[in-house]
């Protein structure tokens, strides 16, 4: 495993993480969830992600005895929660980036993994309905209790993130350290152009989510569909319509074709695509089998294989560089 520092802040990430949105608590038992878990840390894996949100509480719930029974030394791992959705309430104080909510889920996150602290505490959504000086601040006082130790975003615009760096600096507050964007071969804009100055003025890391594009990527899916793969799984066929397209997968296949010269899988070639980035701080994988999670962190390795050359041929084949402002 190699490490990257979370943006300019001194915490170092190792490039590959482990999230658990689609499988603790939901997808896998909790026993495959603790071997997952174990590979992740015996591979040198030192983060993982969580979510209020995933699976109702009840991924953190896994995650959390997991962490309990695993003894490793608190230094040497992290742990992240995600504030915004709730956990299944839908009342107006139960949701949202408010005072009020940000504080209890952060103390209910801190239960259900069994932790007494978070290394990451993310903003999982811009609240419209909330002032970001009231979230700064609440940000900010976690921080001074000892409750968190870095907070950030995830899905915030720039300007949103700029704001929040803008109301820190005013008030001398800790402001967002992180932003977790998905990021992959089809999503590209925000990671490579929007942030493209908030790396430089900000020091802003990222934790990109969704580096297979929902398992698109791995190249085992067609327009009709693996049954058991996540694209079918109940309630998400707004994620399946709006990733899987007849132009995506051919674009995959002819991806295969340079995976395949490299002696690389796929979704290995992906990856290491996305380590290519130097603006990626981590890149968090999501499996729900050993020998999965196994092969992706090669991942790691593959990269020094994806040359300049090796790179303008996928460039070719994706065809879709953002374009960037003229100035």
């Amino acid at each position: 495993m190699r490490y990257r520092r979370l943006g300019t802040s001194g915490l170092q990430v190792s490039e590959l993480s482990l999230g658990s949105w689609l499988t603790f608590g939901k997808q896998i038992g909790d026993p495959i969830a603790e071997k997952l878990m174990k590979t992740a840390y015996d591979g040198g894996i030192n983060f993982f992600d969580n979510a209020e949100i995933y699976s109702r509480g009840d991924s953190e719930r896994v995650m959390g005895k997991i962490l309990k029974k695993m003894k490793w030394p608190r230094d040497t791992w992290t742990v992240s929660s995600k504030v915004f959705f709730g956990a299944g309430g839908k009342l107006p104080t139960q949701v949202g980036l408010h005072r009020k909510h940000v504080v209890e889920g952060c103390n209910d996150a801190l239960n259900r993994l069994q932790v007494e602290y978070l290394d990451l505490f993310f903003c999982h959504r811009p609240d419209k309905n909330t002032p970001i000086e009231e979230t700064v601040w609440t940000m900010h006082q976690l921080i001074m209790s000892g409750k968190i130790l870095y907070w950030g975003t995830s899905e915030w615009s720039a300007q949103e993130i700029m704001e929040a760096h803008m109301v820190a600096k005013q008030h001398h507050l800790i402001g967002p350290v992180m932003e977790q964007p998905q990021y992959n071969m089809f999503h590209r804009a925000k990671v490579e152009v929007e942030f493209d100055q908030l790396y430089k003025t900000v020091g802003l890391g990222t934790t990109i989510w969704s580096p297979l594009a929902s398992g698109i990527l791995s190249g085992k899916h067609t327009l009709d569909g693996n049954k058991s793969s996540r694209l079918r799984m109940a309630g998400l066929d707004w994620l399946r319509e709006r990733e899987l397209t007849a132009e995506r997968l051919k674009k995959v296949e002819k991806l295969k074709g340079i995976a395949a010269k490299l002696d690389l899988s796929m979704p290995v070639l992906a990856l290491a695509w996305c380590l290519k980035n130097p603006h990626v701080s981590t890149v968090i994988l999501g499996a729900s089998k050993v020998e999965q999670l196994k092969e992706n962190l090669t991942a790691v390795d593959a990269q020094d294989q994806l040359t300049p050359e090796v790179m303008g041929r996928i460039e070719k084949v994706l065809d879709n560089e953002p374009v960037r402002p003229q100035f």
